[in-house]
């Protein structure tokens, strides 16, 4: 029975606990894993983001006084766009229905590993 690889280095808790919770589900090639490790990086990018949103509100007063949406909050949208995307690209079926998704790949899709 084969160990799933760590977390890398400089992962915060929110972004390790994805890792953790993708390579001890699946079976993952080094390529994917690059890429599950920009996910992880975005889900650490956007709890710090909420953090700040939660501080300072998602509002904003600009150079003229106006109220605005807080960039932070401009931020966390088109990250969670990101990461959607990234997720997506790893075509892992999700807890409820267990078929992939319907795109074709050159890999196919993830099985279950057999650990």
């Amino acid at each position: 029975m084969k160990r799933p690889p760590a977390p890398p280095k400089g992962l915060r808790a929110p972004g390790a606990r994805l890792w953790r919770s993708v390579v001890a589900e699946f079976d993952t090639t080094e390529s994917e894993r690059v890429q599950l490790l920009q996910a992880a990086r975005v889900v650490d990018l956007l709890d710090e983001l909420s953090t700040v949103l939660e501080c300072e509100g998602v509002t904003v007063l600009d150079r003229f006084g106006a109220t605005i949406p807080h960039p932070v909050a401009v931020e966390l949208r088109q990250q969670r766009i990101v990461l959607a995307r990234l997720l997506a690209s790893l075509r892992m079926p999700d807890d409820e229905d267990i078929r992939p998704q319907h795109r074709g790949a050159a890999r196919g899709t993830y099985q279950k590993g057999k650990r």
